[in-house]
């Protein structure tokens, strides 16, 4: 996860002779690191036990041993959270925007509804996290209703799929808005220019607007993730397990999550869990936003080249 961004960012800047000096920041951190090191080993310092190390990241938790602990069921429980939210969030996050800047109209008495579903969702943006997960807990675990043949019982107590769609409500205004104003950010001019040459509406969107509204599409949606995979609020409100000793099998197996875990964590009585595992656990949640962030900008800088 990782390599392959880092790798793709120094060759992409190693091919260009005027990208070069970007290089100085790594290469004076790097070597501050080695000469730190160099220090420790000849002053003869007592180095630190590490926390974070490869059998932090396989291993089971464990709440009686903090040198057995792992984070292994709760980074898979939240890759499997961002994967869904990012589908759910970025199809209707971004089909909403489409529809609300291209589609509704502007005037008469569907316009003054279109203002208002504007309105509620800029509003929605600041609702605290607990209410979606009160939300997410009455629509997706709590409700029965009976659809036609069909008998709608919710999705399970702290499955994988009432954390994703609950995590989606969060952030889904977030990402209409930031989609919103990505694609209101395209000149009105080449919207004329693609309609003179006969497109059709859907083909302006789909060649013209899409393509140059992408960048700011996805740093907002990127941006909203971020804010997902690291929220704990609403996952206790569902009912996610806050120690799992074993990843989910499928989209309706119970789950946890970093966040979980780490609150879990950081209520046991030994000094060993609450600053040692604790502390590894917050570093690897923000490895894993560092790096979607990286990758995220990464794909923006791509698609705003290829738009330009």
């Amino acid at each position: 996860m990782l390599g392959l961004p880092v790798g793709y960012a120094v060759a992409n800047t190693a091919r260009t002779r005027e990208r070069r000096s970007a290089f100085a920041l790594p290469v004076i951190a790097v070597a501050g690191f080695l000469a730190g090191g160099a220090i420790v080993d000849a002053i003869g310092a007592t180095k630190p036990s590490p926390w974070l190390d490869w059998q932090y990241l396989t291993s089971s938790p464990s709440i009686s041993n903090a040198a057995e602990a792992g984070l292994y069921p709760a980074i898979i429980g939240s890759i499997f959270l961002i994967v869904l939210v990012s589908v759910f969030t970025f199809v209707f996050g971004v089909g909403a925007a489409i529809y609300l800047e291209e589609y509704a109209p502007d005037n008469g008495v569907l316009g003054t509804a279109t203002r208002i579903i504007n309105v509620n969702i800029s509003n929605l943006a600041g609702v605290p996290s607990v209410v979606y997960g009160l939300l997410g807990l009455g629509i997706f675990v709590n409700i029965e209703a009976q659809l036609g043949p069909l008998t709608y019982g919710g999705f399970g107590v702290g499955t994988v799929f009432t954390a994703a769609l609950t995590l989606s409500l969060l952030i889904l205004p977030i990402v209409i808005i930031s989609a919103q104003e990505a694609i209101r950010s395209v000149p009105s001019s080449l919207r004329q220019a693609s309609y003179g040459m006969g497109a059709t509406r859907w083909q302006t969107i789909r060649n013209v607007v899409l393509p140059r509204s992408l960048p700011g599409i996805l740093t907002g949606t990127i941006l909203a993730l971020g804010r997902a995979i690291g929220e704990t609020a609403p996952l206790i409100m569902i009912g996610a397990a806050t120690t799992k000793f074993s990843p989910p099998a499928g989209l309706f197996s119970k789950l946890t999550a970093m966040p979980m875990q780490i609150y879990a964590w950081a209520f046991l009585p030994g000094e060993d869990f609450r600053y040692g595992v604790v502390a590894a656990g917050v570093v690897t949640l923000l490895i894993v936003m560092l790096t979607m962030n990286s990758v995220a900008i990464l794909v923006r800088n791509k698609y705003q080249q290829e738009a330009n």
